[in-house]
């Protein structure tokens, strides 16, 4: 990437993109011009228009606005999603022009802020925006890019001109987060996915290792107590362990009842009485302590923290309660990983225990489905009743043989199930009845919740 003071252009292939949308909107902040483009026209797009980005959705390089030809003041920015054959991306290259993936451009910005990042299988969303939270809201500050629409902002970026520090979620895919150098990470979780990329466990998790090894000195690293992963050995970080029962940070005297979850922190640097979650499901028992081992490194202080965890709204499609009743509970949840699903239907049971779990699943990707699907069946087989619908391919083109059916056979005897297509969805909820229904997956089956939600309120 050129310097930022001879940068006035930058040009975004894939704009649409949830991690995208956060650099557009600092690039935005810093007064440069913005364009770019996606495939499909959403409402982020529509809000980033809004905002000053100029989008379009057809890929021909005549569409690139005129601003943006000069490569001496443009930088490009794609990722990994945008295809090798993309017309306009082929157009900046055979011109000569700066092109780098957002990973490229999140790691630049680690070298000049602390960089507070999350990596992890899982979990790095919701603990991300957490710590973003608690940050913002501290005497601390901090700037953010996330990976999902944080409730409390409505947005996915936060500015602070004046901090030091920037929240990163790391993501692993592609092996992006071996682009940044963090300040501080914590890592929340090593389970296998992305096999279409890294081919085995044992590759994935030594990325993860490759990852730990790109601390900054001066740095701290805070990892889940359990994991496979050994990480690399440097003196010059600081190496703390976390989890919802032991390890450096962990919770106390938990007490979860009548829709509230309340601990206290013990911790290596001040602890904290009386924690309570803004968002009262049991897995963010340890998405918050996570956090708040990151907002005490950077140096928020107890009372800070503890206001902040109370006020923290949460993350779109993360654990988002559309309808919450003695009678009835409607949810959309983004988790997309067998395991990831299985920690997030545990959490909720425990909330409502003894409450009859439907859940509609949407697997994400071809390769991930053929990979797991037996883990996703035992998963799923946690829950009351499974509604099952076509796989969502993303950037993927269908295996054969590899359909959603692999799931379904295998779901456990006394699961009552369903294979639906997405379009039924909608006459499914009308022909039935629920306890506590629930929407999973990464896919774009979440564009039926209002419509879902609507039914279910004037049944």
């Amino acid at each position: 990437m050129a310097e930022l003071k001879d940068i006035k252009n930058v040009y975004f292939l894939g704009a649409g993109g949830i991690g995208m949308s956060a650099l557009e909107r600092y690039f935005i902040a810093l007064g440069m011009n913005v364009a770019g483009y996606d495939r499909v026209e959403t409402e982020l797009t529509r809000e980033l228009a809004a905002e000053g980005a100029q989008i379009h959705y057809d890929d021909d390089p005549a569409l690139i606005p005129e601003p943006f030809r000069d490569k001496a003041t443009t930088q490009v920015v794609f990722t990994p999603a945008v295809p090798a054959d993309h017309k306009e991306l082929n157009w900046f290259r055979a011109n000569g022009f700066s092109v780098l993936k957002r990973a490229e451009v999140l790691g630049m910005l680690t070298r000049s802020l602390k960089g507070m990042c999350v990596a992890g299988t899982h979990g790095k969303t919701t603990t991300s925006a957490m710590a973003a939270h608690l940050l913002y809201q501290s005497h601390v500050g901090c700037n953010a890019f996330l990976g999902g629409i944080t409730k409390n902002y409505g947005t996915n970026y936060l500015f602070a001109e004046k901090s030091p520090y920037v929240v990163i979620e790391a993501d692993e895919y592609d092996r992006s987060f071996h682009q940044l150098r963090p300040f501080a990470s914590v890592i929340t979780s090593t389970d296998p996915d992305h096999l279409d990329i890294y081919g085995t466990e044992e590759a994935y998790v030594d990325a993860f290792r490759h990852y730990t090894t790109l601390i900054q000195p001066g740095g701290a690293l805070v990892v889940h107590t359990g994991l496979k992963l050994q990480p690399a050995q440097n003196a010059d970080v600081r190496l703390f362990s976390y989890s919802r029962d032991d390890g450096d940070f962990h919770a106390e005297n938990l007490r979860i009842g009548g829709g509230r979850i309340v601990f206290d922190l013990v911790s290596p640097f001040e602890d904290i009485k009386d924690v309570e979650l803004g968002v009262p499901v049991s897995i963010n028992i340890e998405n918050g302590i996570a956090a708040m081992a990151l907002a005490q490194i950077a140096g928020a202080n107890a009372d800070e923290i503890r206001s902040a965890m109370l006020s923290f709204g949460g993350v779109d499609r993360r654990f988002d309660f559309k309808i919450k009743t003695d009678k009835l509970v409607f949810l959309s949840d983004y988790a997309h990983h067998p395991e990831e699903i299985r920690q997030s239907i545990l959490s909720v049971r425990e909330v409502f225990e003894g409450r009859r779990m439907t859940a509609i699943f949407q697997p994400h990707l071809y390769s991930r489905t053929r990979d797991f699907y037996k883990e996703f069946a035992e998963s799923l087989s946690l829950l009351d009743e499974v509604v099952l619908v076509d796989i969502y391919p993303a950037r993927e083109k269908p295996i054969p043989g590899v359909t959603s059916e692999l799931i379904y056979d295998r779901l456990a005897p006394g699961v009552e199930k369903h294979l639906l297509h997405k379009e039924d969805l909608p006459a499914f909820v009308r022909e039935n009845t629920f306890d506590v229904l629930y929407v999973l997956g990464a896919g774009d089956v979440d564009d039926y919740v209002p419509q879902i939600k609507d039914i279910l309120l004037n049944k």
